[in-house]
């Protein structure tokens, strides 16, 4: 979907949900908070409920309407309109401790999530499952390829795959 449908759809309070991912809640509720980068943040969820317990957030979204909304709610937040297609936030290498990727699918995104997260930090990542994977859903399995050379903590497939992965 366009960024600009995404716009209208926050603009008209359509957002899939304001409840943080519930995989994200499970895995960073006993962390020591540090630095996060939350990829494709829509208006917040993740972002916000890292911020509420200490960590210091990075959120990244292409919908200018999105990251409004955002800083509305948490301006300690720093939120940053950039479209990540087309290459507009540049991922810093061993830079965060959690890096939560959730619902967004971008494959050439994977090795610089892998490369930002420092050693003993997190990816967080989520995405749609397809039956033969395609353009915004992943394949049986293929979401574990990209961390393979992680310690995988958590891994299910499920209409959604679902994948926390700890560099070792």
């Amino acid at each position: 979907m366009s960024i600009e449908k995404w716009d209208e759809r926050y603009r008209a309070g359509r957002q899939l949900s304001e409840a943080p991912s519930p995989l994200v809640q499970r895995f960073v509720a006993d962390l020591a908070p540090g630095t996060a980068l939350d990829l494709a943040c829509g208006p917040g969820r993740n972002a916000l409920y890292l911020a509420e317990r200490g960590w210091r957030v990075t959120a990244v979204d292409g919908s200018p309407i999105a990251i409004a909304k955002l800083r509305e709610r948490n301006s300690g937040i720093d939120a940053r309109i950039a479209d990540l297609e087309r290459g507009e936030f540049r991922i810093q290498p061993d830079s965060y401790d959690l890096i939560c990727d959730c619902l967004y699918l971008q494959r050439d995104l994977f090795p610089r999530i892998k490369a930002g997260v420092r050693k003993g930090g997190m990816a967080i990542v989520t995405a749609l499952l397809g039956d033969i994977g395609g353009p915004t859903r992943v394949g049986p399995g293929e979401l574990r390829t990209y961390f393979e050379d992680w310690e995988t903590v958590h891994y299910r497939e499920e209409g959604v795959a679902e994948l926390v992965a700890v560099l070792i």
